[in-house]
């Protein structure tokens, strides 16, 4: 699929205006030019942060926008690591908390610092300037045509290609069988995209259960507009094209033409969150005169059906590999092909790789209808299965638009949460706690005057699970995960695929041979923790977070993280550890460290050097005496 990438600077920039303000509302003592520096800049990203929906938007279509905003993004990179860096230099501490520490900067002195200030601040001033030539749209305002136009969907299906749903259609029929005597029937179908939540809601619409029902199809999507919802049923029902302006004119003629009227309303691919606007939708579906009202909504987000729903909700289910198959066959006219014997292994390996997931299964089964046979051994065996990012134009790039555009209408602090998840290989159990305090440390959650930091970071777990994006994990655990306070997700293999996708420039992963070096990665997956990372990485001083990936065998080294200056996170958790290295004390960014099963009984004292470490976990280290305390 194509890299996903450039949709990320709208996210990195209210990150780092967020710092630019705590910076320059700080009591940290600075020059008066360098605070100057950091209040125009903070004021040229204000002006252009208003047309970065729309040029993200743009970017995925036009090369020139996207390379904008790779520059932009790594602009505000660059700015960030120099500001934390003047923080950390000028910082004094707070009571027992660190000794204190000159300040004067350890490596360059201020007036050198303020320079190179200015100097970013006029290549950022370049940069936003440009943004003049591409005639962007402020917000609500873009010219360009919303991706979620041609996705389109009717109630029209073609049943012989429908595969595995037919138990859940009962299922659903079953709830909507049940007499109860309330006005309004609302069941939702929730799960993720592209799993055949529309198919199974087509299935219910044509079921002969409701032959003698009005029927009723609304595609909803992202522009949830009322009233256009309400002129959409009368325009059905009636056969009249309807243009009410007004709610209460909606309202009435809803309940003209639906007097003593049993009808079947469904509404495909609901995004509205806002409970007000749930609550206005249920009204204007609540006829006093109509006879039985009946309303299917599918949605992406759990939390749409809580709030929606009258009945049970109804979570679909992945496909099994071989419904999979039978859809691949399908798709691809395998029956006819001459070679079906040879190919039907390698089929079915594919198969498996859909995840369950319908679209994904159509997709493919169409492309490979055109393939040779001595192709489909190397789509079986293609990059994307592992997480590297396919060259655009691949049948992936189709399957996965639907996540897109899920990923695409997230809030900018949520993005960042989310595509950091890509650190991960496919198939781990994150542990919950560990990946918020992650987000923590790399100021992912957005600033809150009501609620606290862990408060809204359980509000983005939870918003990532209703979307599917994160799933509780289903896989045996071994040690310390089984106890019952550890909380374990693991991602959809095709949302994974996104993540990576939106990370592609950002992630330095050394398990892939087309990913060892990264010139402007700030986030590296690496294998090898008795090996330099200068020898892994083309700038590592720009990494900001280290995770180590089966390292067990290898003894941790001084040079594996000592070169990443601006290190936030280290994650030692798949390393041998005999004696935790002194030079940890280099790491003045450092705010999360996870350094499970140190083998030696003394922990380095210069861990109390370390200003900003909020997050240490020495789990399994029991030959550990005592952690030293700063006096």
């Amino acid at each position: 699929m194509a890299a996903f990438g450039s949709m990320l600077a709208s996210a990195v920039i209210k990150v780092f205006c967020q710092e630019l303000s705590s910076t320059i509302g700080s009591n940290i003592k600075m020059q008066k030019n360098f605070k100057k520096d950091l209040e125009e800049m903070r004021s040229t990203l204000e002006s252009v942060e208003a047309v970065l929906k729309d040029a993200e938007k743009r970017s995925i279509n036009d090369a020139a926008v996207h390379l904008w905003l790779e520059r932009l993004k790594k602009a505000m990179y660059d700015i960030s690591d120099m500001v934390n860096e003047f923080e950390i230099n000028t910082e004094e501490p707070a009571g027992q908390k660190i000794p204190v520490i000159s300040y004067c900067l350890q490596f360059v002195p201020k007036i050198v610092m303020a320079n190179k200030m200015r100097v970013m601040r006029g290549q950022l001033e370049n940069i936003t300037k440009q943004h003049q030539n591409f005639s962007f749209m402020p917000d609500g305002s873009s010219s360009v045509r919303q991706v979620s136009d041609v996705r389109e969907t009717s109630s029209v299906m073609e049943e012989t290609l429908i595969i595995g749903r037919t138990v859940d259609e009962r299922k659903i029929l079953a709830i909507l069988s049940v007499r109860i005597t309330e006005q309004i029937t609302i069941v939702p179908i929730h799960g993720i995209g592209g799993i055949g939540k529309t198919t199974l809601a087509k299935l219910v619409f044509n079921d002969n259960q409701f032959k003698d029902y009005s029927r009723v199809w609304v595609y909803v999507s992202q522009k949830f507009d009322l009233n256009e919802i309400g002129n959409s049923i009368i325009s059905q029902v009636s056969d009249e094209q309807s243009q009410l302006a007004e709610r209460q004119m909606i309202h009435n003629r809803l309940g003209r033409i639906l007097v003593a009227k049993d009808i079947l309303i469904v509404l495909d691919d609901l995004w509205e969150r806002d409970s007000s606007q749930l609550e206005d939708l249920k009204a204007m579906l609540t006829v006093g005169n109509a006879g039985k009202v009946v309303v299917v909504v599918t949605t992406r987000d759990q939390r749409i059906a809580m709030k929606l729903r009258t009945r049970d909700s109804y979570e679909i289910e992945p496909l099994t590999n071989e419904m999979c198959w039978t859809i691949i066959k399908q798709k691809s006219s395998f029956q006819t092909r001459p070679d079906k014997e040879l190919l039907e292994m390698i089929g079915r390996d594919i198969a498996k790789k859909c995840g369950g997931v319908a679209l994904a299964a159509q997709s493919l089964g169409y492309m490979l209808q055109s393939v040779r046979s001595d192709e489909w051994a190397s789509i079986r065996d293609s990059d994307v299965w592992s997480g590297s990012t396919p060259e655009d134009g691949s049948s992936s790039s189709h399957v996965l638009a639907s996540l897109k555009l899920s990923y695409s209408s997230m809030h900018p602090y949520l993005k960042l949460c989310f595509a950091y998840c890509a650190i991960f290989p496919k198939g781990h159990n994150i542990v919950k706690d560990d990946l918020i305090y992650q987000w923590i440390s790399l100021d992912f959650i957005e600033p809150n005057t009501i609620l606290s930091t862990r408060q809204l970071s359980e509000n983005y777990i939870n918003q990532l699970v209703s979307m599917s994006f994160l799933q509780h994990s289903q896989s045996p655990s071994i040690g310390w995960l089984h106890e019952k306070d550890v909380t374990l997700f693991t991602m959809h293999d095709l949302v994974h695929d996104l993540a990576r996708s939106v990370m592609v420039d950002e992630i330095l992963d050394a398990s892939k041979q087309k990913n060892k070096e990264g010139g402007s990665c700030r986030y590296a997956l690496l294998t090898d923790c008795s090996k330099s990372l200068k020898l892994t990485a083309i700038s590592p001083i720009k990494i900001r977070t280290i995770r180590f990936l089966d390292s067990g065998k290898s003894e941790l080294c001084n040079g594996a993280f000592l070169s990443a200056k601006y290190l936030r996170v280290l994650d030692l958790g798949e390393c041998s550890i005999k004696k935790f290295p002194d030079s940890v004390e280099q790491l003045k960014q450092l705010r999360y460290l996870n350094a499970p099963r140190i083998q030696n009984r003394m922990f380095p004292k210069c861990i109390t050097k370390l200003l900003k470490l909020n997050y240490l976990n020495l789990r399994g280290s029991s030959s550990i005496s005592a952690i030293p305390v700063n006096r």
